[in-house]
Parts: structure tokens; sequence; C-alpha cells
């Protein structure tokens, strides 16, 4: 498996592979892989036929107050994650390879970032769209994997992709769970034992609303009055958010008369954790 810390280096990889009549599919991550990740790169190898993931913390869409510098990181790990599942090469850059000094583009979006994680977190999603915009110009991919969990990042970068006719196909890959159901993430490793097992709630309170719908409920408000009041009861839990909202274009929900994402934030202790899961009548 290739490891490239240069630009020109996996543009170097992806150009000789094109010239054999190679697809290419591209994962970008911040690394400290999980489950979850593998399962995005194994949809990669099955849909084209090179592979090419990026480990790359990006500073530019974390806040002042956020947890950049103890983001975890492990790079020996990641490598043999990737490795396992048959990566073909890894770009690894250095903060200035990618922001270089005097470097002033960026990226925004005038819709999909004004709410759920873009109302908590002013400017984040200028950065996730900047730096993915970036690696898309380096890498080249024919297509581009992406979580669940993140729905609103996947919406945001789908609709990016559209308006600046990048030409690539941007595929989403559901939620990776743990055996309780907590949503795989690289942040799952901040949590203590009390903690972690206080987070499966969020999961659960999800599954009540999608059986709330199922049985029958169709108001917003009550199925994000159930999930609030579930997480509530935990002690520890903070709420940052909890919203029903279109799936199509991330409008506010007042009912369940078309696909809608139930999208939610919470805090224990210092770590904030996502999910949100897919209603539809």
């Amino acid at each position: 498996m290739l490891v490239c810390r240069k630009i020109r280096e996996i543009r170097e990889f992806v150009r000789a592979e094109r010239k054999n009549g190679k697809t290419i599919g591209f994962v970008p991550t911040m690394g400290y892989l999980h489950h979850g990740h593998q399962m995005l790169m194994r949809e990669a190898k099955k849909e084209c036929d090179v592979v090419v993931i990026s480990i790359f913390v990006n500073p530019m869409q974390f806040g002042p107050n956020e947890d950049l510098d103890r983001y975890p990181r492990d790079f020996e790990k990641d490598h043999a994650l990737a490795e396992e599942v048959g990566v073909d090469a890894v770009f690894y850059p250095p903060v200035e390879e990618m922001y270089p000094s005097g470097y002033t583009t960026y990226v925004d979006l005038n819709s999909l970032t004004d709410c759920l994680c873009g109302k908590s977190r002013p400017g984040h999603f200028r950065g996730v769209a900047t730096v993915v915009t970036k690696l898309f110009n380096i890498v080249l991919p024919d297509k581009a994997f992406f979580g669940q969990k993140d729905a609103q990042q996947v919406l945001i970068i789908r609709r990016m992709a559209e308006d600046l006719n990048m030409p690539l196909e941007v595929v989403t890959v559901p939620i990776v769970r743990e055996a309780d159901g907590l949503a795989m993430s690289s942040r799952n490793v901040y949590l203590t034992p009390e903690q972690r097992s206080k987070a499966v709630i969020l999961h659960k309170s999800l599954e009540a609303a999608a059986k709330a719908v199922e049985e029958g409920e169709r108001d917003a408000q009550k199925i994000v009055c159930l999930v609030r009041e579930m997480i509530s009861s935990i002690p520890g839990a903070l709420i940052d958010y909890v919203e029903l909202r279109k799936y199509s274009d991330l409008s506010p929900a007042d009912s369940m008369d078309g696909p809608s994402l139930l999208a939610l934030a919470v805090r224990f202790g210092q770590t904030r954790l996502i999910d949100n899961t897919v209603l539809e009548v």
C-alpha cells in the first residue's frame, strides 16, 4: 500500500492507474480509523478498481474551543486497518501541504449549513466544504464514499458537487454501529466507561421515534419531544439539538409527509456525539 505525503505523489499514482483504464474510489477521513471507515473502504472496493483514502485532521473545520489538539491520531493503526481492507494508496499530507503560507481560498454554501451542526458549530461546514473540494481536485475520483452518520455533511457535499459540476458520484454508506447500537465514531474513545454506557440512549431514542412513526405518529413536535425526554432522563446527557427536518433540503418538517431526517447531537462531558435516522411513512 502506497503512502503519499505530497500532492504530486498521489496525483502521479492516480494518473498512472487511470492510464490503465481503472476507476478510482475515494474515502476521505480524519484518521483514527474504525470498522465504520473500513465499511466505506469495502464499499469503495466493490464499486471501483482502485481505492484511495486520505487521512488529514483538517484544522479549518474545528472551532477555537473544539478538540483539534486532542483529536485522536494513530497512523500506524490506521495504516494497518487500511491495508487489511486492501486500500491501494493513502494520502497523508501535513497541514502545510494542504494550506501553504498565504492560503486564502474557501468554499461556502448558502443553504444546508445554517441548521443542526452548522448552527452550533459556526464555520465548521465552510472548513469541510473547502477541504473536500481540495481533496476531490487532488484525487479526481470517480466515486467518493461517506457515512450516513454525518448526514448533513453528506447532503452538503452532494449539493456542492452538483453545483460546481464536479465529475464524480457521492455515495452514502449506512451507519455502522457497535453491538449495543452506539454509532461508531473516532470520538467514542473520549468517553469514560460510565459515559459510554449512557450513550446508548441516543440509538434507543431514535429507535423509539421510528417505532412511534411505524405505529402512526405523524406530529413532528411529538416525535422530537419523545427523543428529548428519553435523552434528558439520562444524568449527564446534555442535548445540543434534536430536530426533525425534511431529508431533501433540511427545511423544518412539521409533519411526516415524506422522508425526514431525525438528527441529534448530545454531549457527555466534553464529548459531543451525533446520530440520526431517516424516517419514512
